[in-house]
């Protein structure tokens, strides 16, 4: 059962006051019996359509479930649309497109157009670019544990590359700066965790249910930390990594430095991450200070040099 056709019949259904079985095998290429199919999952997945005898007769949807279009506003479909395709990027499932066509059904005619338009104004793909194969898979498995209140029993590598067997409740699925993560009860440390899902291995959704109650929600905002730990550090680079270094800092923070280079005043932690972050640009940036950042640029830099040394 394709579920494009599916949602494509629930289009016409909305958009048509009534439409024979044979039509529709005609214009999607199967038989009619694939069509009463078809129509039997919509009824299932809560779209009242029924089946008129006789001539003229054929498959519409009840009218008692058209609501009044005056209940959303087109500012209102426009928002409710764009963000249930923007989750359609990255979370797949029948439930999201069948949301998404019962949306629809409260556009009025005269304004289908115009939120069409709108809708496409405005595209947020959180998709990544590429990156762990298991992410979708692994999404789906933990969507469904969390709609069935099952466990999840997975591999998970810590920092330093620590590999340990977990069991967890699941409670929630965050989405964190382009990363997946789990929020859960950990059986092992017997505590909330927040587990990245790109660290996860071998994930498997058990049997057993556990009892949903109340939970810790995570703390995802580290703004205000951030701005006391953070100390603005001096950096020259080339403007082939002007867009790479846009994505930590705005255009205020540039100062033209001859030609073809800038200097930077770079927000900066002294932490591994960030160290990262400054070795990511390559020879294309040089921290001037302060004194004991740019040393310990070079010291870094040096054990790397040493590792194809050897």
């Amino acid at each position: 059962m394709k579920v494009d056709r599916l949602v494509s019949i629930i289009m016409i259904l909305l958009d048509k006051k009534r439409i024979g079985a044979q039509e529709l095998a005609d214009m999607f290429e199967v038989s009619p019996r694939t069509i009463y199919r078809d129509i039997d999952a919509i009824n299932m997945a809560g779209i009242p359509v029924r089946a008129i005898s006789g001539v003229g007769g054929g498959f519409e949807v009840m009218p008692e479930y058209k609501v009044d279009n005056k209940v959303f506003s087109t500012n209102d479909l426009y928002a409710l649309l764009m963000g249930l395709s923007s989750l359609s990027n990255i979370m797949q499932g029948d439930e999201l497109l069948y949301a998404i066509a019962k949306v629809k059904s409260f556009v009025p005619a005269d304004k289908v157009k115009d939120i069409e338009l709108k809708v496409n104004q405005v595209c947020i793909d959180l998709s990544p670019w590429m990156g762990n194969g298991n992410i979708q898979s692994y999404l789906e498995i933990i969507k469904t544990a969390l709609q069935e209140s099952k466990l999840l029993s997975f591999a998970y590598i810590a920092h330093h590359g620590n590999r340990t067997a977990r069991t967890v409740e699941p409670y929630q699925l965050v989405l964190k700066s382009s990363h997946w993560y789990l929020q859960g009860y950990c059986h092992k440390r017997n505590e909330f965790r927040l587990f990245r899902v790109s660290r996860m291995s071998n994930l498997q959704m058990e049997n057993e249910t556990f009892p949903l109650g109340d939970y810790q929600k995570p703390k995802l905002d580290f703004g205000k930390t951030l701005e006391t730990m953070q100390r603005k550090i001096k950096i020259r680079i080339h403007k082939s990594v002007m867009d790479m270094v846009l994505d930590f800092c705005t255009y205020e923070d540039f100062l033209p430095d001859g030609e073809g280079h800038y200097t930077v005043y770079f927000p900066f932690v002294e932490n591994e991450y960030y160290y990262n972050i400054l070795l990511s640009f390559g020879d294309k940036c040089e921290c001037l200070e302060p004194l004991h950042v740019r040393e310990e640029m070079k010291r870094r830099i040096l054990e790397i040099a040493a590792l194809y040394q050897e």
